[in-house]
């Protein structure tokens, strides 16, 4: 199918699970073969080591960080402050500094795995707001987040864009998590001009931006685009290319975003506790099919329905299957809405290629979407699954997201025409 005509409806529908598909290709990986998970750029580059204790350095680097290893007879796997389909973690982040006291002006790359900042553009008088907010200058941070393809569709071959634009959401909400314990605001921008910085920050076909978090003082002022193109660095160890998922995302990029009025949320977590919250976050993998209670699940839902801070928007409808929630009859939810009763614990861990998690917690929760723009939509999907696994997190509830389901027959299961963009269970 030529490029042109890969929209986000049809990638997404080229890409649906059935139970016949997942039996014909159960697409089992040697995880010896596994690409490289980290991007590092060549020793002579300029570094400045994070330290914790510094709150700039802190708020940068709690977007990224690693968290907790564990060492497998395969060699060790470093989790992150941001979860990631199958921990492939194919997300990157590029930080512009401007106008930060004690940071050289510049665009930076944040090596996770080293927590240190990587100069790899130093800047004059231009800058990323050129492709981003044109007109504008950002005294403060441009974080870029960008995927390594190749880390997902290593595993998950077509369906990994997928995956990648869930975790750019999710690396968004890790940003906007951090923003939020160093108190400061973000905007999340989408439509921008993704294909030139691509070629400007020299990422061939390895590497394409996703979605961009602003945060800092806008001025009025002319930037203009970078005057040198960044050399090339891989993010993988070896590469193969998927030009189905490369004529996909270049698709996807041109459709606008529906348009809304900027918000801010308004949290009231306490930030000692959310702090400790962000380190502890982990997916589970098993619950014990313990019931929560109401006022939990309420309260969860409500910070679910909190804004998302963004002008670029496509609307995500959540619906809840409530298997063990006390004082709540089980059955499908709209929001908070009822559409009917029933116990949908043993489908919806069909639904979810038969894993038991989706059949033991609480509640599965589906996320679906008649979008304009498919990488919003996902992203925002994505966004808001972080927001989930903090908030249900926050409360001494477990969390998973589930990227793997039978598209179709769960759309029947939901009652809706629309796009299933993610899946998600919590629980105890």
């Amino acid at each position: 199918m030529p490029s042109s005509q890969i929209s986000g409806k049809a990638y997404h529908d080229a890409t649906k699970h059935s139970y016949l598909s997942v039996q014909l290709d159960p697409n089992y990986v040697d995880a010896s073969t596994q690409p490289s998970a980290f991007k590092v750029y060549p020793k002579f580059y300029r570094r400045v080591k994070l330290n914790l204790n510094n709150p700039i350095h802190s708020f940068i680097s709690l977007t990224s960080a690693i968290t907790l290893e564990k060492v497998y007879k395969d060699g060790p796997y470093r989790l992150r402050a941001n979860p990631s389909a199958g921990a492939l973690y194919p997300t990157e982040v590029y930080v512009q500094v401007r106008g930060v006291e004690g940071i050289v002006d510049g665009i930076y790359h944040l090596e996770v795995e080293n927590n240190c900042l990587t100069l790899i553009y130093e800047l004059i008088d231009d800058g990323l707001e050129s492709y981003i907010i044109p007109g504008k200058c950002i005294n403060g941070f441009i974080f870029l987040i960008s995927c390594v393809y190749y880390r997902s569709s290593w595993k998950y071959q077509n369906r990994s864009m997928r995956y990648c634009l869930l975790d750019s959401g999710h690396h968004l909400g890790a940003v906007a998590a951090s923003a939020y314990l160093h108190k400061k605001n973000i905007q999340l921008v989408f439509d921008f001009d993704k294909l030139a910085l691509n070629s400007d920050l020299g990422f061939e076909n390895k590497e394409f931006i996703t979605g961009c978090a602003v945060s800092g003082e806008l001025q009025d002022k002319k930037i203009r685009r970078l005057r040198l193109k960044v050399p090339f660095v891989s993010g993988t160890d070896y590469f193969e290319s998927n030009q189905f998922i490369e004529d996909a995302y270049q698709a996807t990029t041109q459709q606008k975003s529906r348009q809304q009025k900027l918000e801010y949320p308004q949290f009231d977590f306490d930030r000692d506790k959310f702090y400790q919250t962000v380190w502890d976050r982990r997916s589970i993998r098993r619950f014990r099919k313990e019931a929560i209670s109401q006022e939990d699940y309420l309260y969860v839902v409500q910070q679910l329905q909190q804004s998302i801070p963004t002008e670029n928007y496509e609307e995500i409808e959540i619906y809840s299957v409530v298997h063990r929630v006390e004082g709540m009859t089980p059955g499908l939810y709209r929001g908070t809405h009822l559409v009917k009763t029933g116990n949908f614990s043993e489908k919806t861990g069909y639904l979810c290629i038969n894993q038991a998690i989706a059949r033991d917690g609480a509640v599965t929760l589906f996320f679906v979407s008649d979008y304009l723009n498919y990488q919003t939509a996902m992203q925002i999907a994505g966004f808001l699954g972080q927001r989930l696994y903090l908030t249900s997190n926050y409360l001494g509830i477990q969390c998973s997201g589930i990227g793997a389901y039978y598209d179709d027959e769960t759309q029947e299961l939901l009652e809706t025409n629309k796009d299933v963009l993610y899946g998600m269970v919590i629980g105890i």
